[in-house]
């Protein structure tokens, strides 16, 4: 009897044995813990980071956190000998701004704003006041008929009439909203007039008007077309009362020309920063000139004055989720169970500023795009999307682009989730009719556009606390986060280790960001 245990126990270890042996993959996905991804996101969502604005201090910081981890688990830097891709970034900044009519100064967010894409220096002495300012064919309306706009100051109203139906927009249109006051001035402007000025009742303004703003990788091109929003005792002056006038008046105010002698100044200047991704490598060995990359976003909104926006979840979760995967794959590493691709573990900034870190690096790739299998990218990975209304609100994850580029992504990446994880895998993003657009949204679009196939995790989370100061770390998830960060892992280890590189099959969709 003990002969047969001492068998029996010898088959089931050796069984054991073979079975660790055939999926080192498991043992190393033991690496993710929620514990040890807490850690991480108490410290890159902490108070010190500032909300890692793009090209500010804490965004370096949090720079400098990643790449102090990527050396200590072992990582060679993606970059040369450098762990970073430093690139240049331009922000405007409103630096002088006056409004005065008729001799009289108004002040700044108490009766006048201007966007940062507005510059110039005009002094006028002729207004064209067009109603509401609408042009719409199918109503057979255009509150421009008549009058001549070109090279004059024209003053509209923010929305439309009560009794004014708006045309319905087509799910998926990009363009401004015409009702809007930046549709309104951007129409204004193609007429050739020299400025656009709204009336609106959001003065004096709540919050103040942001000084800064439009970040991007070249400089902003200079105008001299200005345009504005005015309070509707500035729209009085500029019709010639001295008198405040009521929404009501203005509405009813003849359209046409009037004399105001009107001076607007508003000039910006452009300050050179620089920020930079993060990357490390585990290098492949018969296939290492072939890559696969695993990439998050490190930066959020930084700071509004005291205010911090901690980015918890957007993107501290996908990007801890990264840091998490190279620590595992690091560990199989040190034991020898290498790659057969080079595996890139990247952390972008600038995704906020309109994913401006992944376009630098897939303009200048430091790896070939087309030796770049596959980007799996995670943005937003540590909470329950608040809109959900299916049962399943604890064991999902969003997968978008599973339908596009390659054939063969859903195919891998769902037997590497029945066989680990285990999650409901929902595709409602890859609607073509998602209003949201977020195949569009996130950094893998960059590599998307350079025809590199991509999957991308996200939780979903587009309501709640997003882009608020509110989306902080007590709110994560830590256990599905880990589920969701280990489907990721397991999707790459099965990407990396596969005979050949994904299948380049589909067309990129026809429409674009």
């Amino acid at each position: 009897m003990m002969k047969k245990w001492l068998v029996a126990s010898l088959l089931c270890i050796t069984v054991s044995a073979n079975a660790q042996k055939e999926s080192p993959a498991v043992k190393y996905a033991a690496v993710i813990t929620p514990q040890s991804m807490k850690d991480k996101l108490t410290i890159l969502a902490g108070a010190e980071m500032e909300g890692r604005e793009t090209g500010m201090p804490g965004e370096k910081k949090a720079a400098a956190f990643i790449e102090d981890h990527f050396r200590k688990i072992g990582l060679k830097p993606g970059n040369g000998e450098s762990y970073k891709q430093l690139y240049p970034l331009y922000m405007d900044e409103l630096d002088s701004k006056q409004l005065r009519v008729n001799g009289r100064n108004f002040e700044w967010d108490k009766d006048f704003s201007f966007p940062l894409q507005s510059s110039g220096d005009i002094t006028l002495n002729e207004i064209v006041f067009a109603g509401y300012g609408i042009i719409d064919k199918t109503a057979n309306r255009n509150d421009f008929d008549g009058i001549d706009v070109k090279g004059k100051l024209v003053v509209v109203l923010d929305g439309a009439p009560s009794d004014y139906k708006a045309p319905v927009v087509a799910a998926g249109t990009r363009a401004p909203n015409p009702l809007s006051s930046i549709g309104k001035m951007n129409a204004i402007r193609t007429m050739g007039a020299a400025g656009a000025l709204v009336v609106t009742k959001d003065f004096p303004r709540k919050t103040p008007s942001q000084l800064k703003g439009r970040m991007g990788l070249t400089k902003s091109e200079s105008t001299t077309f200005i345009m504005g929003t005015i309070s509707e005792e500035v729209a009085s002056a500029l019709a010639g009362r001295t008198a405040k006038m009521s929404s009501a008046d203005l509405a009813n105010l003849q359209k046409g020309k009037y004399i105001s002698e009107v001076k607007l100044l508003s000039t910006k200047k452009i300050n050179e920063l620089q920020s930079s991704n993060v990357i490390g490598i585990i290098e492949g060995t018969d296939k290492k000139d072939e890559y696969v990359f695993m990439t998050g976003h490190h930066d959020h909104l930084g700071k509004n004055g005291d205010v911090i926006y901690y980015g918890a979840d957007d993107d501290g979760s996908g990007t801890v989720g990264v840091m998490q995967m190279a620590e595992a794959f690091a560990a199989a590493a040190k034991k020898g169970v290498k790659p057969r691709r080079t595996l890139v573990f990247m952390t972008v900034s600038g995704e906020e500023k309109g994913l401006l870190g992944s376009q630098y690096y897939s303009d200048h790739p430091i790896f070939p795009m087309d030796k770049t299998s596959v980007d799996l990218n995670t943005d937003m990975i540590g909470r329950v999307d608040t809109e959900r209304k299916t049962g399943d609100t604890l064991n999902y994850i969003y997968v978008i682009g599973h339908d596009k580029l390659s054939s063969e992504l859903p195919i891998i990446n769902e037997a590497a989730n029945k066989a680990h994880v285990n999650m409901t895998l929902d595709y409602k993003y890859d609607d073509p009719n998602d209003q949201n657009r977020i195949y569009f949204r996130s950094d893998h679009y960059n590599f998307a556009k350079k025809g590199v196939p991509i999957l991308f995790f996200y939780d979903g989370m587009l309501k709640a606390d997003y882009h608020r100061p509110t989306d902080t770390v007590e709110k994560i998830n830590f256990e599905l986060m880990e589920k969701r960060a280990k489907l990721v892992f397991h999707t790459a280890w099965e990407m990396a280790n596969r005979d050949n590189m994904i299948k380049r099959d589909i067309p990129l969709p026809a429409t674009a960001r």
